[in-house]
Order: structure tokens, then sequence, then C-alpha cells
């Protein structure tokens, strides 16, 4: 292992954090979080050109202003700069796919999965970044680039051209708060299956939902939606909820029959780790990523189906529904394998590729 001979001013992107809920954010903030406690000497700070708040966090951890004065709104070009000048920031971590326009100091740029590339409709908001980071990764602006799974990392490496040794694996984790717990608010109705997740065409919810009006069919179970940007007709044994407090998810992932995840592409997928670490049965696609987190395919610590067979899903749903108890060691090996994570040793593994970027800007 690295270790680090002096205190550092660390920057990172807090842009994420401006979305009320998400992946990323959770990302940005918990590692954010973990990085000033692990490292007590070092200063981190939030920026971003856009408010967002932030809870209550170490007393190393601060948050920016923002742009002070038009030119500064050029934020990515100017403004930034001037900011991390202005708290005397040595390192800048870029962590959503972008890093500032000018190498004035080392930097970080995480590339959580490749999904702008692979399919534009997956992600339409998305095309700054389509354009935006090859030409950033290209140019060299990113000193090291993280990946959330070694999946991610290869495929990195081949799309942008990336030499293997400036492209570093950093697993994420679930929150402390993630554990086997009772429901503060039971969903009112049946027994439940439950998705979390932002509502976006890759996460296969329409597939996910057709799966499930056929076990409704026969057995009285009820679908939860849990996130942003679900929008869907009303129908019975469907319920929507939306955004939640974060606190409310434990127990949901813990009352669940099961949890669903049949993605068809993931750079990670974090739900599935926060359901293992609820104790919390999983039911989720073969996606590369998922069966990496999940430690494969022969594991059984998930239940993992072909993401383009609806009726696959539905009778591993069905099975779940009808024999909850035969699944007791699948859930006890889920547990043990999500203890292997933890944000701690996130916090841990990307200071050390802190210090590498340091290194290598320093020679470049």
């Amino acid at each position: 292992m690295l270790s680090y001979t002096s205190a550092v001013t660390i920057a990172l992107d807090a842009t994420p954090l401006t979305v009320s809920t998400g992946g990323v954010g959770r990302y940005t903030l918990e590692l954010a979080r973990a990085l000033a406690s692990e490292y007590p000497e070092d200063q981190c700070w939030l920026l971003s050109d856009q408010p967002f708040q932030i809870p209550r966090s170490p007393s190393n951890l601060h948050v920016g202003e923002g742009p002070r004065n038009p030119a500064e709104r050029k934020w990515w070009l100017w403004g930034l700069d001037r900011e991390m000048r202005r708290r005397g920031v040595e390192l800048f971590h870029g962590t959503d796919y972008s890093v500032p326009y000018r190498a004035l100091r080392p930097s970080v740029m995480t590339v959580h999965d490749l999904s702008p590339w692979i399919d534009p409709a997956w992600q339409l908001g998305a095309s700054r970044v389509r354009r935006r980071t090859p030409r950033l990764l290209r140019m060299g602006l990113a000193t090291m680039v993280i990946t959330p799974t070694e999946t991610i990392r290869v495929a990195a490496i081949e799309r942008f051209g990336l030499s293997p040794d400036r492209v570093v694996t950093v697993p994420l984790a679930a929150g402390e708060s993630f554990k086997p717990a009772s429901p503060a608010a039971k969903p009112r109705g049946n027994p439940y299956f439950l998705f979390v997740g932002t509502c976006e065409p890759r996460k296969n919810i329409a597939r996910l939902i057709d799966a499930w009006r056929e076990v409704h069919k026969t057995i009285a179970v009820d679908l939860v939606l849990v996130g942003r940007n679900h929008a869907h007709p009303e129908e019975p044994g469907l319920r929507v909820l939306g955004e939640i407090p974060d606190a409310d998810l434990p127990g949901l992932y813990s009352g669940a029959i099961a949890c669903l995840y049949p993605s068809l592409y993931e750079g990670f997928g974090l739900p599935v780790l926060e359901a293992m670490q609820c104790g919390a049965l999983v039911i989720a696609s073969r996606d590369p990523a998922i069966l990496e987190v999940s430690g494969g395919v022969n594991n059984c610590v998930t239940l993992h189906v072909d993401a383009q067979n609806t009726a696959e899903l539905a009778e591993t749903m069905r099975a779940a529904a009808m024999h909850s108890d035969r699944f007791d060691e699948v859930r006890r090996r889920a547990l043990r394998r999500a203890a292997q994570f933890s944000w701690q040793k996130t916090a841990r593994l990307t200071r050390e590729v802190y210090d590498r970027a340091t290194r290598a800007f320093s020679h470049s």
C-alpha cells in the first residue's frame, strides 16, 4: 500500500450533489466524508458552480462558494481554477466524467461507466459528457482515471486508448446505515418486490413491470418503485414511491420479498450492494459489472437472470415469492459478501490514486 507523507488540500466536483438523489451524488458525498474522516490532516473541499447542501460532516470537509463574478461562470475554464486557488487546492477529483480544461494541478477523473457512448438513447441528457469527456482524456487533462469495477476499467482503456497504468479500479460501497432493519414506513398492501433507481431505459423497468404482471396474475404481490423520474400508469399493486429519504431505504430493502435489478448495463450497480448489505434477496441481471460486485454467477449471493428474458425473470420472482425460506442461505452469503466493501476502504484506495496522480504530474 502506498502512503502519503504530508497533508494535502483536495477538491471534489460537487455538481452531482445538486441533484436530489442518484448513485453519482451518493458516491460523491460518501467518498468526500470518508476521505475527510480517514485523513483528518487533509482539507477537502466540495466545489460547484451550482448551489447544494450536505449533511453535517467532519470539520475538515468544506463547501465552496461558487462563481463570484460573471467571468467565473465559465466554471470549467476559469471559475473553478480561481476557486481552487482561493482555497489552496493542490489536487482536483472530477467525480462525474470531468476535470478542469487547464492542467494547472494534478487531477483525477471518475468514469462510472460507458453508457453515454454505448447507446445515446439510454441517457438523453448526457450529450455534453459524450462530447467533452473523450477530449479531456485524449488531451491528458486527467492525470489519473478511476473506474468502479475492473469491467469498466478494461472497457475505458479500450474505448479511449488510455495507458493501463493510468486507470485504477476503486470499488464503491454501501453506507453504514444500510443494514438489516425493520421497515420504518412499510408500504401498504401485499408483500412486495422492490426496485430502487432512477427510471431510465437501461434499467429495463418496462420488462421488470411486465414480469411482475405475470407473477401478479396468480400471486398477491406488489411492486414498489423508488427513485427519480418514475411515471407509470396506475394499476392495482404497482406502487410508485418516487424519491424517498435515504433513512427509509434500509427498511424497504429489508422488508422486500426480493430486490429487482435486471439492468441492461451497469458500471457497478450500487442498489445491488445496498440490498445485499441489508440482508435482502437480490434478483439481478448477468451484467458483467454486477457479477463482479456480487462475486460471480457461481458465488450464490444473488439470483442472476437474463435481462432480456421476461419469462425467466418472472419465474425467478415467482420462486422467491412462493418459497422465500429456501433462499435464506443466499441472503447470509450476500451479507458476508457485502461486508468486503466499505467507504473507508474506498477512501484509502482513492487517496492512493491521488498520490499517484501527484507524482505523475510532477514528472510530466
